[in-house]
This record gives C-alpha cells, structure tokens and sequence, in this order.
C-alpha cells in the first residue's frame, strides 16, 4: 500500500538496459521514467513511481532496486512482460533497441495510482507514450490543471516510434498538448531533431508561446539554458522570456557515461521546483541551474545512469 506523504509521482518507463560490448553483455535496471524517480530521491525527495513492469524475474530486479533507493513502486502489471532496451555503445554514447514490451509501456491509472496523483504536489513525467491520445487524454484528466502541476521530459526515442512520421507527428501533437498545462518542460537538441523537425531554438519558442511555464533545454556537451514564460507563483528570479544559460560544468575525472546526464539534469530542476512548492518564493533560478549542471557533470563520469552528487 503506498503512502501519501506529499510525495511527488514519477511516470515513465522501467525496464531493463541489456548493455552490450565486445567484451560481452551485462543487464542493469533503467528507464528514463525510473532514473528520474530514483534520482530525486537521491537529492532527498519522496517519490513514487507509476510505471508498466512485468511480472517476472527482470520485474523483481526493478522492484529489488528501487526498494534499494527508497522509491515507492506503484506498478501497472505488463502482459507483455518487463521491457528491455538493448543498448549499444559508440564512444560512449548509447542507441537503443525496444522490446515489444518496453513499447507498451501505458498505465491502467489504478485506483491506487489514481490515489498517488490526487496527492502529488507534483507530477514528473518522463518517456512517456504521447502518440497515444487516449492515454494522453487520460493524464491530463487525472492531473488536472488546478493547481498545475505537471512537469514534462517527453523523451522520445526512435525504439518508441516505430510507426515513422505518422507516429512521431501523433507523438509531438500529443506532448504539445500536454506541454501547454505544464509548470516546466524539459527538450534536447536531439528531440527537437528527431520528433520536431526543427531547430531547438524554434521548438522553445513554439512550447512557450503554447502556455508553457517554462522551457529547459539541454544541448549536450554546450550546457542548457532555462527560459520561463511567467513567474510562477511569483517565485523567480528570473523575468519572464529571459533565458538564462550554463556550460557544462566542470568535474574531476574523465566523463565516462553520458547515458543519464539528461535525466540527472530533469531530476534535480525537479527538485527545485518542489522547494518553490513548498515554501513560497524559494526558487532562484539562476542557482537551481547551477546545481543541475553540477549533477549532471558528476553523473557522467560514472558508468551508468544513476544520479550522483557532486563533491
């Protein structure tokens, strides 16, 4: 039975990563969805995460480590199984192969999970299926807009879009709609490339102008920028449509794994976010980038996605 303790819920996917190399094959527990819950309880947030799982070995090794992490698992039970995505890595960066199962990767919206939303302060979503209008009609019904509460990684992954441009034309509209109830949303230069057909600049400005509380975009080894549409709750620093950029942070040792520096980065500004729900007036946002590209830059140099912290 899970908890209501203000705690914030995480939806997205958990699956596998079969990560393979010459050396060999090794399994490790993933998923934008659960990298993200996992991370923010790493920062110290209470987290829930909603996620399809099977119920199966790789299953229990899902649920085995988020236990280990002190995440709350509130879990849709997969026909298909746990998913797996099938990780290839050249000069240290990952492409992917997706399981049938790691596909189908929708919620039932239980009443359990159900009862986890109701008492979220906020709801953090990651790899989530948009191209799917029925169950993006359903999450903004759940979620609602008063307050709003929403903030949005959509993550897309070409493993998720197997449909082609019909697909991923489902999927932007989808998101886009969602995007427009959202506190924040989180895009990369690779997203606006792949699913976008745009340039990034010209996908934030789209976002913004459709309601958007803010857009952060992550470009990769050229740091992010944050740009907010308004001041929300009247808490920032920031004025409304001012951008403000990092580089990437510098860190000791060798960046090894850049695999969870963009879910690193999500986690920790949804952290902030949270203190600023918590306590009026307490995000300035000029430091909450800061800290997330310090996460991001000690994550990276370990092998792996899950959150570190900086020294």
């Amino acid at each position: 039975m899970h908890t209501t303790d203000g705690r914030v819920a995480v939806l997205g996917d958990a699956l596998i990563d079969e990560i393979r190399t010459d050396e060999g094959s090794t399994d490790h527990v993933g998923g934008a969805g659960l990298n993200v819950a996992v991370g923010l309880s790493r920062l110290g947030v209470p987290t829930t995460l909603l996620a399809s799982i099977g119920d199966d070995a790789d299953g229990g090794s899902i649920r085995a480590f988020l236990a280990e992490h002190d995440v709350e698992l509130v879990a849709t039970i997969n026909p298909f199984g746990t998913g797996r995505a099938v990780s290839l890595r050249v000069a240290g960066e990952p492409s992917y192969v997706f399981t049938d199962a790691a596909v189908a990767r929708g919620l039932d919206f239980s009443a359990e999970q159900l009862s986890v939303l109701e008492a979220a302060p906020l709801v953090a979503v990651s790899s989530y299926p948009f191209d799917d209008a029925a169950l993006t009609d359903r999450l903004l019904r759940v979620v609602g807009t008063d307050p709003v509460r929403l903030v949005v990684d959509p993550n897309p992954r070409p493993g998720f879009l197997p449909g082609g441009a019909a697909q991923i034309a489902d999927f932007v509209a989808g998101f886009e709609r969602v995007a427009a109830s959202t506190l924040l949303v989180k895009v990369g230069d690779d997203d606006a490339e792949l699913v976008a057909g745009r340039s990034l600049a010209d996908w934030q400005e789209t976002l913004l102008a459709s309601g958007t509380g803010g857009v952060l975009a992550t470009r990769g080894s050229a740091g992010a920028s944050l740009v907010l549409a308004g001041s929300a709750d009247g808490a920032t620093d920031t004025a409304a449509g001012t951008a403000l950029t990092r580089g990437i942070s510098s860190a000791d040792g060798e960046v090894v794994d850049t695999m969870g520096a963009g879910d690193a980065t999500f986690a920790s500004i949804v952290a902030s976010l949270l203190a600023e729900r918590r306590e009026p007036g307490s995000v300035e946002w000029s430091g909450a980038l800061d800290r997330a590209m310090d996460v991001a830059a000690a994550t990276v140099r370990a092998p792996g996605a899950l959150l570190r912290l900086p020294r």
